[in-house]
C-alpha cells in the first residue's frame, strides 16, 4: 500500500482547555475548521488562532497536516506509522480525527522538520 499524502493547512491553531461544563463560544461554529473534544473532566477546543477564547489554559502556534482522504475506517496503522516517523524526529504531535481523515498538529517551529522527516520516509507532503 502506498504511503499517504499530507497537506499542510495554511492557518495556525490554538488548543484550549476549558471546564467540562463550559459553553462553546458561538464564534467557534463559524470557523472554517475546528475540533471539539469533551470528557467528564474537560472540554478541549482546537480553533484557528483568529478566534479568541477565554480558557483555563491554551497552547498556541500549532499547524495541521491533514492526511488527504477519505480514509476508510477499516484501514490499520496510518496514525501509528505517521506518529512513529514524527516521534523518531523528536516532534511532539496533537492528533485529531474525523470520520474521513486524520490531522496531525505540530508546533509551527517544528513544521519544517516534520515535513522533511515525512518526505524522507516516503510520504508526500503538500505545502501551500
Amino acid at each position: 500500500m502506498p504511503k499517504q499524502t499530507l497537506q499542510v493547512l495554511p492557518i495556525q491553531f490554538v488548543i484550549h482547555s476549558l471546564p467540562s461544563n463550559a459553553l462553546i463560544p458561538q464564534e467557534v461554529f463559524s470557523a472554517p475548521i475546528y475540533f471539539i473534544g469533551k470528557t467528564q473532566e474537560e472540554l478541549s477546543l482546537v480553533v484557528p488562532d483568529t478566534i479568541n477564547i477565554d480558557s483555563d489554559d491554551s497552547d498556541r502556534d500549532w499547524r495541521a497536516l491533514e492526511v488527504l482522504g477519505p480514509l476508510n475506517l477499516s484501514m490499520v496503522g496510518i496514525m501509528a506509522k505517521i506518529g512513529s516517523v514524527l516521534a523518531a524526529a523528536k516532534i511532539s504531535i496533537f492528533v485529531v480525527s474525523t470520520f474521513e481523515t486524520d490531522f496531525f498538529l505540530v508546533k509551527q517551529q517544528d513544521l519544517n522538520n516534520a515535513t522533511l522527516a515525512l518526505s524522507k520516509d516516503g510520504y508526500k507532503v503538500v505545502v501551500d
